[in-house]
């Protein structure tokens, strides 16, 4: 087992996710250090809004600096002893990706392997990255298992979160650098990404605009919940990934290996039809949408469902939010955030 020694370093600190573990952390006398650049790709404001609630701890040490700037990276390795590493930061979303190729070249690839780098050069106990429910790409079979062959992304996003896997692994083989990898299914909640269709259902609803509505609402996707998702992170990262002994090359697991790697799905177990979510955000809104109904979108899945079995059985975890419960908390939020 290790833990979190002084301090442990979160990459993507002011977004969605990285925000939310950042806060768990300190609110439990944890000390972070925490790197983001702060970029464009949505509303800056909200995420210096959620770094300003991370500022007020003393523990907290905020770099902003671009992953890709490989010297700069070496020096916040330099200049601290991180015994875990949790690696967040990403250029996110699919559709994106169809028209900004190169920032996913330059975030994910790049500055992904400026992070192993440091790891495998400071003595980095455990290194946690954020891959994606993205990877299963055009699988069907459901539902999706870590163990299933995952070579057909439709997306650059998924492509490079499965390069990530890859280089990962890459790492756990020829230096001994434990990594584990996270696959995350459509998080959602409070301080969310505004790119994001519950934030984008519920900001055009709130100002009587339709909604688009892909797949004609029959897409299906495992949204999970944020504070599930950070117990689900700070579950793993405490324990580092042992060599499977179980491991063969003449059937190999997508999912292990005999090097110190793991792969886990982490998602909510229970998919939810996107009209179902659509009535949902109504009933706690207490406003009826304006629906368009649109075709499927490229880059995109019809359905998305996690098997979390391994999950379960390592670590214990189990989401507890309801869908209800959770877009309940997400409204409440932003009609506090946005005084509507």
């Amino acid at each position: 087992m290790s833990k979190i020694e002084s301090p442990g370093l979160i990459t993507g600190v002011a977004g969605f996710i990285g925000y939310h573990l950042a806060l768990r952390l300190l609110n439990e006398g944890q000390k972070v250090v925490g790197i983001d650049n702060v970029n464009d790709y949505y509303d800056v404001n909200l995420k210096w809004a959620r770094l300003n609630q991370l500022k007020v701890f003393r523990d907290f040490e905020f770099c902003r600096l671009d992953l890709k700037d490989r010297n700069e990276v070496e020096t916040v390795f330099k200049d601290h002893e991180f015994d875990t590493v949790v690696h967040l930061a990403a250029q996110a979303g699919v559709r994106y990706s169809l028209t900004n190729p190169h920032a996913y070249v330059d975030s994910n690839l790049v500055g992904f392997t400026n992070i192993l780098e440091g790891c495998r050069h400071h003595g980095v106990k455990h290194l946690v990255f954020a891959s994606s429910s993205s990877v299963y790409g055009a699988n069907t079979a459901m539902p999706f298992s870590v163990h299933h062959n995952v070579d057909h992304p439709v997306s650059l996003y998924a492509a490079t979160k499965k390069a990530n896997e890859l280089m990962a692994h890459a790492y756990a083989h020829l230096y001994g650098l434990p990594c584990t990898g996270l696959r995350f299914f459509t998080v959602y909640g409070p301080w969310g990404r505004p790119d994001m269709a519950l934030f984008l259902f519920t900001r055009a609803i709130l100002e009587g605009q339709p909604i688009q509505v892909f797949n004609y609402g029959k897409m299906q996707r495992d949204f999970t919940y944020i504070d599930d998702i950070v117990e689900g992170v700070k579950r793993v990262m405490r324990r580092s990934p042992l060599p499977n002994p179980e491991w063969s090359g003449d059937k190999p697991d997508p999912g292990s290996s005999y090097a110190p790697y793991k792969i886990y799905n982490i998602g909510n177990n229970q998919p939810v039809e996107l009209l179902g979510f659509i009535s949902a955000l109504e009933e706690c809104l207490g406003i009826e949408a304006k629906k368009d109904f649109l075709p499927m979108q490229p880059g995109d899945v019809p359905a998305t469902y996690a098997d979390i079995h391994d999950l379960t059985r390592d670590f214990g975890f189990r989401p507890r939010t309801s869908i209800k419960e959770g877009i309940s908390q997400f409204v409440k939020w932003y009609r506090d955030y946005y005084k509507t």
